[in-house]
């Protein structure tokens, strides 16, 4: 792993002066562009009441004055979501929130990923029409549906369609379509996540109806109420956490900690995690999305919209229940797929990977893209083959700035369908377009995919010495969270520093984490989770890369650092 120390920057310091604030964090803010004392202030404060206003939402208006006409008519209104988590999430959103402010025929549906397919589905369009839907909300799909939302149209179904993914050309003839990708969408934090979006429209619509004074006689909903379900979506959609979305985020996780709503409760404590513990982006992203995802991969998403909506505590733990067995069902079928998928990829030499095979599962076909990726640092495409209809379902992710959307645009005269955005798209393709869809996808890669900008880079913001680490410290940087895409946890490094090292939870299936104390800073260790097997090559100096944490073990708080990479 490359190293590149970010040089220390002597304008930093009028942060410090204007704000009050930690040297090193003057520096870290300075690196990420926040050099206006003003702008910095608000990162730090991270209020909801900056959030931009949704006015600036291309087709908000709209959108609020049929959702208002439904809720004071008493129409039928059906919410559209989507089977991953920033579907699953927006949907109890949207729902939870129209039955507050009084609907009372709002309902859900949300496509099967097996039966269904992604979006949209004419058949559902026409299911929904004959039960007597009048109005169609779709949440995280739709924005490509033109022929779908023509069919809703003739079948006298008005449709505001909520969707984040890239917006084509033609646009469906909705009579609202909210997506900061449109052409004419001022609103400033364009990489929102589809709850993020679906938030925003909840906030324009009471402040409608607040107007209108349909709050004289009912309770006025607080908002605040569903921002877990925000950091749900957004966390596991992996959009940048700056913005709006860091503004949300920060705000729904302390929501998640509080944990009030039995699904939320119950959900956690199959994830590992005390009801009442604290929440981080990282376990949001690693244990309570997963599971959620993983029902959507194999069963019914409808299950998880479920947990989100209940009610009842002992509902919510059968539901969730149900969540983690699906997870660990998942976790086993991508164990086998990505052996197969591996072995593909070890053959091929280009700039990019395409593997396919038959019965392949279309629900983790994504992950399984994503590992690659993390192992052959190539964008990377799995396609599912059916056994019996010959027909693909695939999934891309990609690194760097390498422009998935954009790639399959190019090939797309050999597929039947695709979607998504640049970092991650989904495919349908036939078995017999397989092998010139591959050999257009690698030149596509070879001409626009730099494998040098997808290298593994450890970039340190700044260098401290022992004496630097300290509790404040620790706080003062978890003050620039939540961290995730667009706003990594900041890494730093001590450089030459005497340790002295052993390893701990070794067993049969790992070589254990290495576990370091550092002669200048002997109330603090380090530890790098499962780097056990660098205890060999350890010289008695290093340099370090870390990102600081507080240690709670054994009742006992001080500083540790968690390691990034060492140099010996």
């Amino acid at each position: 792993m490359r190293w590149k120390i970010l040089p220390p920057e002597p304008g930093a310091e009028t942060l410090v002066g204007a704000l009050g604030c930690h040297p090193v964090v003057a520096q870290i803010l300075w690196n990420r562009g926040l050099r206006d004392p003003a702008a910095a202030e608000s990162f730090l404060a991270a209020r909801l009441r900056d959030l931009p206003d949704p006015s600036s939402l291309a087709g908000i208006e709209a959108a609020v004055h049929r959702l208002a006409r439904a809720l004071v008519e008493d129409e039928p209104i059906t919410v559209h979501g989507d089977y991953d988590v920033d579907g699953v999430s927006a949907t109890a959103l949207l729902v939870s929130f129209l039955r507050a402010c009084g609907a009372r025929r709002v309902d859900y549906v949300v496509p099967h990923r097996l039966r269904d397919g992604y979006g949209l589905a004419a058949e559902t369009v026409r299911r929904l029409a004959a039960q007597g839907t009048r109005l169609l909300v779709t949440l995280d799909c739709g924005v490509t549906a033109v022929t779908e939302i023509d069919e809703a149209v003739a079948l006298g179904l008005d449709v505001i369609v909520v969707d984040h993914h890239q917006a084509p050309a033609d646009l469906p003839r909705a009579v609202a379509i909210l997506n900061p990708w449109q052409p004419g969408c001022r609103y400033p934090t364009r990489e929102l996540a589809a709850v993020g979006v679906t938030f925003l429209l909840c906030v324009a619509l009471r402040r409608f109806l607040r107007g209108r004074g349909w709050f004289e006689r009912r309770r006025e909903p607080d908002l605040r109420e569903w921002l877990e379900f925000v950091a749900l979506g957004t966390i596991a959609d992996v959009v940048p956490l700056v913005g709006a979305n860091r503004l949300l985020v920060r705000a729904g996780l302390r929501r998640l900690s509080e944990a009030t709503r039995p699904g939320i409760r119950a959900l956690k404590r199959v994830a590992g995690m005390e009801p009442e513990a604290e929440v981080s982006a990282g376990q949001v992203a690693f244990r309570l999305a997963p599971r959620i995802n993983a029902v959507g991969r194999l069963d019914d998403a409808g299950i998880a919209v479920e947990l989100l909506l209940a009610e009842d505590a002992a509902r919510a733990e059968n539901l969730a229940r149900r969540l983690d067995a699906a997870n660990a069902e998942r976790q086993s079928i991508e164990r086998e797929l990505l052996k197969e998928a591996a072995a593909q990829a070890e053959r091929q030499s280009g700039r990019a990977v395409v593997v396919a095979g038959e019965g392949w599962h279309p629900g983790v076909i994504g992950i399984v893209a994503a590992r690659l990726v993390e192992r052959f640092r190539r964008p990377a495409i799995v396609i599912g083959l059916d056994l019996e209809t010959g027909v693909g379902r695939g999934s891309g992710r990609s690194i760097g700035d390498f422009d998935l959307y954009e790639a399959l645009e190019r090939c797309a005269s050999l597929l039947e369908g695709y979607g998504g955005h640049k970092q991650a798209a989904g495919l349908t393709i036939a078995r017999a377009a397989v092998p010139a869809f591959a050999e257009a996808f690698s030149r596509v890669a070879e001409e626009s995919f730099d494998p040098a900008a997808a290298e593994p880079v450890c970039v340190v913001e700044s260098v401290l010495r022992p004496a630097d680490i300290d509790e404040p410290l620790c706080e003062a940087i978890a003050a620039l969270g939540p961290f995730g895409a667009g706003n990594p946890e900041p890494v730093l490094a001590l450089l030459g520093t005497a340790v002295r090292g052993r390893v701990v939870g070794a067993n049969g299936n790992n070589g254990g984490h290495l576990k370091l104390q550092l002669d200048d800073a002997p109330l603090v260790d380090a530890i790098g989770f499962g780097m056990g097997h660098r205890l060999a090559d350890l010289s008695r100096h290093v340099d370090l890369a870390f990102t600081l944490a507080i240690d709670t073990y054994g009742g006992l708080r001080r500083p540790q650092l968690r390691l990034r990479a060492i140099r010996t």
